[in-house]
């Protein structure tokens, strides 16, 4: 008599992590984009500053979502809402399985430096020339 084998590695259940609770990523940006038929992925795309191939790999759920950037997020946020949809950010960073990032100092400090870090010499110079002069300013008001 002969039983069933066990193969090591296979289980009742893929071995993937859970989708959050609610929509994936690729399900609700299919449905906002339902809501603007006009506009393409290619449209959200170049309109929120992220690379076609990107995107489709998302919406075809060829590529993990977990590493998008908060400010990439945001951006196709910002598309949507240009084009009238109404989507809030906790609903995009939900739909990644994380909560909305808070304005906390040290993120804000975070995001300058890493503007700042992007910009040539001579445009780092005239920031912190600005940031001196509105310094001056609010301590005159």
């Amino acid at each position: 008599m002969t039983s069933h084998q066990h193969h090591p590695g296979e289980l009742d259940h893929p071995a993937e992590d859970r989708a959050p609770q609610g929509e994936d990523l690729a399900a609700l940006l299919e449905r906002l984009l339902a809501e603007v038929p006009e506009k393409t992925q290619k449209d959200l795309a170049a309109k929120a500053g992220i690379s076609y191939p990107t995107l489709n790999a998302w919406m075809n759920r060829n590529r993990g979502t977990s590493r998008i950037a908060p400010d990439t997020l945001r951006a196709m946020v910002d598309a949507f809402r240009s084009w009238g949809v109404d989507v809030t950010p906790a609903e995009m960073f939900a739909s990644v399985g994380r909560a909305v990032p808070g304005s906390s100092d040290s993120a804000r400090e975070a995001r300058l430096l890493k503007l700042y870090r992007q910009l040539p010499k001579d445009k780092q110079r005239d920031l912190i020339k600005d940031a001196e002069a509105m310094l001056r300013i609010s301590r005159v008001s």
